[in-house]
């Protein structure tokens, strides 16, 4: 299956949902005052946000639409060509090339996101693009959690470093930096305890292990990777708001677009924080992880068929 098709696939709820609702809305020949509010309306309850809904709303509405076409297949191409328009420029498939010299990256989310998941498929990709791949378990608080990342380092065959439960997540973090750079790895991919971004320990406690790998690289973390759970509607928003204020984000990983109707929200996360779009979840196979593509998703999200 290629990119394209999976991207289809994954996103088949979304865009079903998406397209159908956009039609029982698009009944008249020509788009009137109240037609052009009830599709921002519509918009803002699939979670693509107020802003990009209005400024859709407006394209819309400034465009000559000929009746003579199906208005739906209209307003589609539009939403379409405004979703690459606002998403190219987060495209960044530079995360996953090699390294010529160590990238250590911290790995964030709440709790429940698919967060050691999702890491064990970046290996994957890094692995496959020349990347010399370690894993840091500095998820100490779970032993579940240091099993879980153990079984997808044995699973894409990359290294490991871990500790026992209970130990501190910043001293796996530093040694497993200090472990690749004497052996010559590049990548170095730090697994953290899943935090709600309301508890402040939890938080000083993730902030603690960005610094302490300061101490053997001044420039680590090279990468801060925030990710997020498509079902989780608009509390991500929140979540990006609060974990960029404690280590500026650098990159995003939506996952479970697979499972959910509202893939609007990635578009409401681009447009009020403009931060890059690493990759996608949509599926469990290790394979699923998409690196991200404005176009594919544009065209997939609105996908008539």
């Amino acid at each position: 299956m290629g990119i394209f098709d999976k991207f289809k696939s994954g996103f088949k709820k979304s865009a079903s949902a998406f397209t159908s609702g956009l039609r029982d809305i698009v009944i008249k020949k020509e788009i009137d005052d109240k037609t052009l509010d009830k599709i921002e309306e519509y918009l803002i309850q699939s979670d693509v946000g107020i802003i990009a809904a209005a400024e859709i709303k407006e394209i819309i509405s400034d465009s000559k639409i000929d009746p003579k076409k199906d208005i739906a297949e209209e307003i589609n191409t539009i939403l379409k060509e405004y979703i690459v328009s606002l998403m190219k420029p987060l495209e960044n498939d530079n995360f996953f090339k090699k390294k010529d010299k160590i990238n250590a990256t911290l790995v964030s989310g709440v709790n429940g996101v698919g967060k050691t998941t999702t890491i064990g498929k970046i290996s994957k990709i890094l692995k496959a693009n020349g990347n010399k791949v370690m894993l840091a378990a500095s998820d100490t608080f779970r032993a579940a959690a240091i099993e879980q990342l153990e079984n997808w380092a044995n699973k894409v065959e990359v290294d490991i470093t871990k500790s026992s439960q209970g130990a501190d997540p910043a001293s796996v973090a530093y040694k497993a930096i200090e472990e690749a750079i004497n052996n010559n790895f590049n990548q170095v991919l730090i697994d953290t305890a899943g935090r709600l971004q309301n508890k402040k320990n939890l938080m000083e406690e993730y902030k603690k292990i960005a610094n302490v790998t300061k101490k053997i690289d001044p420039e680590a973390p090279h990468d801060v990777i925030l990710v997020l759970d498509a079902t989780s509607g608009q509390n991500v928003i929140n979540q990006v708001e609060e974990f960029n204020k404690i280590i500026p984000i650098t990159g995003l990983v939506m996952t479970k677009l697979d499972g959910t109707a509202k893939g609007g929200i990635l578009l409401a996360v681009a447009k009020k924080y403009k931060l890059p779009i690493i990759a996608l979840g949509l599926g469990e196979k290790e394979d699923d992880l998409q690196i991200f593509e404005a176009k594919k998703f544009a065209e997939a999200f609105t996908q008539i068929n």
